[in-house]
């Protein structure tokens, strides 16, 4: 059973950093992707960036340059590096997961099935 945790989410000053962690297990494939998800209050989640095993990234634009995902496949993480962060970076960070698809197609949720509980960011200006 696939298995995610998110870790380090909390408050920061915009133009701050913040570093999202998720923990993940079962995913003993040869190639899965991975991504990040958010959503704010009164709106629909949306993709933030992908990443596939081979290290093949996904940016939404709004982050392009700001964002930084990576994948440690040895200690089972994945990274969300949130530089430079906007007031509109707030909301809820999800980690999700999927090992049906060989590589990353996109940033639409519909593609993933494995999903953590979420990591609350709430960016002040």
């Amino acid at each position: 059973e696939v298995q995610l945790m998110e870790s380090g989410g909390g408050s920061a000053q915009a133009g701050r950093s913040l570093r999202l962690r998720c923990d993940f297990s079962g995913l003993h494939y040869s190639a899965y992707c991975m991504g990040w998800f958010r959503q704010a209050p009164q709106k629909e989640r949306e993709g933030v960036a992908t990443i596939d095993r081979g290290g093949a990234t996904t940016y939404t634009s709004s982050v392009e340059g700001r964002f930084t995902i990576t994948l440690d496949g040895v200690r089972n993480a994945l990274y969300l590096q949130m530089n430079n962060l906007e007031p509109e970076d707030t909301g809820k960070y999800y980690c999700a997961a999927e090992y049906r698809i060989p590589t990353c197609r996109g940033l639409s949720d519909t593609d993933f099935t494995y999903w953590g509980r979420g990591t609350q960011v709430t960016v002040s200006s």
